[in-house]
């Protein structure tokens, strides 16, 4: 019996902990969102080609103690291979790098227009694979599943010490088959069982309505190739000279490409840097806003919660740093680091690694910070259970008593 399960018998709570946000589909949308992919130059040039073979002999040496010793043979050369680079990269020490094999790169690198699974935006960072937001209109969202949910187990296996990648595939799947989910809910004294049937699932990227007292409310759910598209249709169509206040909605947001940050940030600030990219050899890139957009002298309040992070988080903190609206909600995820994807060669995956941090315009770092909203407002157990918004309430109070 797992330690988490045997603590869960005994009565013990433990905290969910959300850790880097990770799409459903496979697609790493806060913590991959630089994309460039590609061999890197080496960074050993100090190392002598003898100091190399000799720092690399005793791995050799287990190579051929496993080939010539070990009961089963023979040895999967390939997964062998495979498993080094897993370790070295684990070596590391941070959760955001990782080597991917060839069906998890393909997975990764698969299309955020939709997928056949359940429709939630993961974590597979943590502990258990947790769910940080179900997708509207999923089955996720339909039977049930909230933020802060843990995986124990995927069709009665036991998760524990499965990483949370290989987690995510067992749950992707054909439309129309039944996927059985054992979830650690904080708060609850009992584990809970769903039974969740597959489905089709299409990614929103953008929804909007009119709300009462010229109140506009826009949701962005995800920071894809169209959404910055996306919104300034959305925009067009729902702003006039009748639209006192916008609410725009990044809760759940669990991030995406650093492009469409910029652009969607770009609707909302005149100009000005949104977003800063430090490295580990302490250069810094700076991102400017685009001229141009259409909701920039609005009275604006952002969402956010504890599923808002990576390019979410940076739309928010420019929004923040230039006093342009008023973060409303909770503090937000923390994700501030940038992955980049390098392919290796012959097909065998790509390695993810850490290459700089996020810096809001104002030398905030966002990573394992989050951004602290202006108006805090929980969002408790019980409205999420009643349906009962009172973060959104709260903020079509603040816009109509600004008037």
């Amino acid at each position: 019996m797992s330690s988490k399960v045997s603590m869960f018998l005994l009565g013990a709570l433990v905290s969910a902990i959300l850790a880097a946000a990770l799409f459903a589909v496979g697609l790493a949308m806060g913590v991959n969102i630089s994309t460039d992919v590609g061999p890197q130059e080496t960074l050993c040039e100090d190392i002598s080609p003898e100091e190399m073979q000799a720092l690399f002999e005793p791995y050799w040496e287990a190579w051929d103690i496993l080939h010539e010793y070990y009961v089963e043979q023979p040895l999967d050369d390939t997964a062998l291979m495979q498993g080094s680079i897993r370790g070295l990269v684990d070596a590391l020490g941070d959760p955001h790098s990782s080597y991917m094999d060839p069906i998890e790169f393909e997975q990764a690198s698969a299309s955020l227009d939709g997928y056949e699974g359940i429709g939630a935006w993961v974590d597979t960072d943590a502990e258990y694979l947790t769910i940080l937001a179900p997708i509207p209109g999923s089955p996720a969202e339909e039977v049930g599943l909230q933020p802060g949910d843990e995986v124990i187990a995927i069709d009665g296996e036991d998760m524990t010490g499965i990483d949370g990648n290989l987690a995510l595939q067992r749950i992707l799947g054909p439309a129309g088959t039944i996927v059985h989910l054992t979830i650690y809910r904080e708060g609850e004294t009992d584990l809970l069982e769903f039974d969740i049937e597959r489905a089709r699932i299409v990614i929103p990227t953008v929804e909007g309505e009119k709300l009462n007292d010229g109140i506009v409310l826009v949701q962005v759910f995800s920071f894809a190739e169209t959404t910055a598209q996306d919104l300034r249709t959305t925009l067009d169509e729902l702003i006039d000279d009748d639209t006192r206040g916008l609410i725009l909605d990044l809760r759940g947001n669990a991030g995406g490409y650093l492009i469409s940050a910029i652009e969607v940030t770009s609707e909302f600030i005149d100009d000005g840097v949104v977003v800063k990219e430090r490295y580990g050899d302490g250069t810094e890139e700076s991102h400017k806003a685009r001229d141009g957009g259409v909701a920039t002298d609005i009275p604006l309040i952002v969402l956010v919660n504890a599923g808002s992070a990576s390019a979410a988080e940076i739309v928010a903190g420019a929004i923040q740093d230039y006093e342009r609206g008023i973060l409303l909600g909770e503090t937000t995820f923390g994700k501030g680091s940038v992955q980049q994807w390098n392919a290796l060669s012959s097909d065998q995956g790509a390695v993810r690694v850490t290459i700089a941090q996020w810096y809001t315009p104002n030398d905030r770092l966002i990573h394992g910070q989050g951004l602290i909203p202006d108006v805090e407002v929980i969002l408790t157990l019980e409205d999420w259970e009643a349906d009962n918004d009172t973060q959104l309430e709260a903020a079509i109070e603040l816009l109509l008593e600004e008037e």
